[in-house]
Formats: C-alpha cells, structure tokens, sequence
C-alpha cells in the first residue's frame, strides 16, 4: 500500500452496493425486493435518529394508549410503526402491511405491490426509556393473490418457509441491520456521520454449540417440566443466564456467540408471549440461515400454519445443539403427558 492509499482508507461496502450485487440471487430478480430492503434500511435510519433523540425531547414514554396485546404504547412505538408503515408505502412494492401495533390488516394503496411485509416496528420498547437496546424485526412475503387487488387475509399467513427476506435493526451500542435473502445472513453497521450502513459481518455463521442461555427465570413457577429440567440442565453444564428483555438484543447476542433463547408457555402466557408472523418467523429464517434452529418444542417455527395474524407461538432458538437438547427434555416430558 502505497503513502496516498494510507491517507483514504476505504470505507467498505454499503448496504446499497451490497443489495444490488446480489439482485440476482433472488428468484424474482426485476429489482423490486432490492428496493424494498432499501425502503425498509431508510426508515430504520430515521426511528434510530428519533430514538437517539428521544432523550431530548418528550417522545419517550407511555402514550396513553394500548396496542392490540395490550401493551402499554410507548410513544417511540408510535412513531416507529408510522415511519415504516410510511416508507413502505411510498416505496410501491408492498401491498399489504401486518404489524405487531395494528389490530387490522394495513392496506397500502399499492394494489400491483407484489410484497406483504410483517414487522414489529419497535421491538424491546419497555427498555426505551432506561437506554437499553430495542430493535425492529421485519419479514418479507410473496403475495398470492393476484395482483391489481388488495392484499389479502390468504396473503398475510403464510407459513414462514414461504419468506423471501428477513432481518432485524437493533438499535444499541452502534447501530446494524442484519438480513437474510435465504443466500446466508450479513450484518451491516451504521456509520452516522456518512448516513449508510456499512457491511461489518459478512456470511454470519452461528456456533453450533454455546454456553449461554436465555429466558426470564422469573416466571419459573409456572414452567412445565420439559423447561424446569432443561433449565437445571443448563445451570449443571455451567452455562451462563443472559437476559437483556429485548428479544432482538439477546437474539443477536446469542446469533453470534452461540446460545439459546427461551420463550417458554407460562400459565399467564399459555401459548408463550412472542407473535409468530412478527417475531418467531423471521428470527427462525435468519438463525436457520446462519447454521442454527428454531422450534416451538414440538416443531420447526417455520412450518408452524398461521391461523391468525396475531398469533402467538412458544420459541427455543439459537445454536442447533442446545435447541435439540431442549426438544430432547420437552419430548421426554410430552412422552410421560400421554
């Protein structure tokens, strides 16, 4: 490297270069989902520019009001599910929207869209106001009905083998957007005072095997018995508890060092807590990817069938050896429930 090359290091490869030199690993290559990843990158710009102000002005939160899981909203909640909703309706690719903060099935305009997007726009959002990392999780589904139409319900649930893309932003320490086409995973970083997200983890490849679990042992009273001997199983293999409380973080923590995460039926949440169309779906798509698994205990996330756009679906994943020891103990404890 010579002395003029020193002084203008490069800066890397940026999102959009990276996006439109793998157009053509999508089986529909007309450019259509390129740009969407792009309209869905943008807004994630713009909510990580309002959550860096949040602490300035008064955004942060409740909002007086409760989402459709009764949720208290925070007002970043708002906010972020009004500029990804806008964005993509801008955008013109998607017909159809499903979010985690609407009762009803959002109808873009755009009826020749070929897109139904699903996305938890603010993810975390009870960790807003004491700084610790939230994320947005997004999906990407082919429609099936014919275009010049709304969207519609046939549209929206679909089973997550049918995902197209998928990703997450977390919103932390930096900022990263990390997605999958189904060609592997890739993580990018945001630079902020370039305005682009930049390619930081290239082929993301989860560890087999980890000694990290993740579930709020809070609620142990009411585990089953499966969850309570898994647990103790993990505690005599000297594993580590890491619990953030924001999905996206621990997801992202375990994706990369190795793990398991745990949301687990309870007697208050008999079903568990997480969505599947906004939360279990596309992290399954991603850990798959990324060489890990996904299961509700019994079955693989991805082939679960949605029955309602708001359903709710236990989740162990992360690295394939801890998932599989997991459904080792539940299987044990659904054999002695017969």
């Amino acid at each position: 490297m010579n002395h003029h090359d020193k002084l203008a290091l490069p800066v890397g490869t940026t999102l959009d270069r990276f996006i439109m030199r793998k157009q053509e690993d999508f089986p529909y290559a007309t450019g259509e989902l390129s740009q969407l990843l792009r309209d869905i990158a943008l807004a994630a710009k713009i909510v990580n520019r309002e959550i860096n102000r949040s602490g300035l002005i008064d955004i942060a939160g409740a909002y007086g009001n409760r989402n459709v899981q009764g949720e208290d909203q925070q007002k970043l909640d708002v906010i972020a599910n009004i500029r990804f909703i806008r964005a993509l309706r801008n955008g013109g690719e998607v017909c159809t929207i499903i979010s985690e903060e609407d009762e009803e099935v959002i109808q873009t305009g755009n009826v020749q869209g070929k897109y139904i997007v699903a996305i938890d726009p603010l993810d975390g959002s009870s960790n807003i106001d004491v700084n610790v990392s939230i994320g947005t999780i997004f999906s990407i589904y082919r429609r099936v009905s014919p275009t010049g139409s709304e969207g519609t319900m046939a549209d929206c649930l679909q089973s997550g083998t049918h995902q197209v893309a998928a990703g997450y932003v977390i919103y932390g320490s930096s900022t990263m957007l990390v997605y999958t086409t189904g060609n592997g995973v890739n993580g990018f970083t945001y630079e902020p005072s370039l305005g682009e997200f930049f390619l930081s983890h290239p082929n993301i490849q989860s560890p087999k095997s980890g000694t990290v679990y993740s579930l709020n042992e809070g609620s142990s009273a009411s585990f089953s018995p499966g969850v309570t001997d898994y647990v103790a199983y993990c505690k005599e293999q000297g594993y580590s508890a890491r619990y953030i409380g924001s999905l996206v973080a621990d997801f992202h923590r375990n994706l990369l060092k190795g793990g398991i995460y745990i949301y687990p039926p309870t007697q208050k949440s008999p079903k568990g807590k997480l969505r599947l169309m906004y939360e279990c779906n596309p992290l399954a798509f991603i850990v798959e990817q990324a060489g890990g698994k996904a299961s509700n205990g019994r079955m693989r996330t991805m082939e679960i069938e949605p029955k309602d756009m708001h359903d709710r679906c236990p989740l162990f994943i992360g690295s394939v050896d801890l998932v599989n020891k997991a459904e080792e103990f539940l299987a044990k404890e659904f054999a002695e429930a017969k």
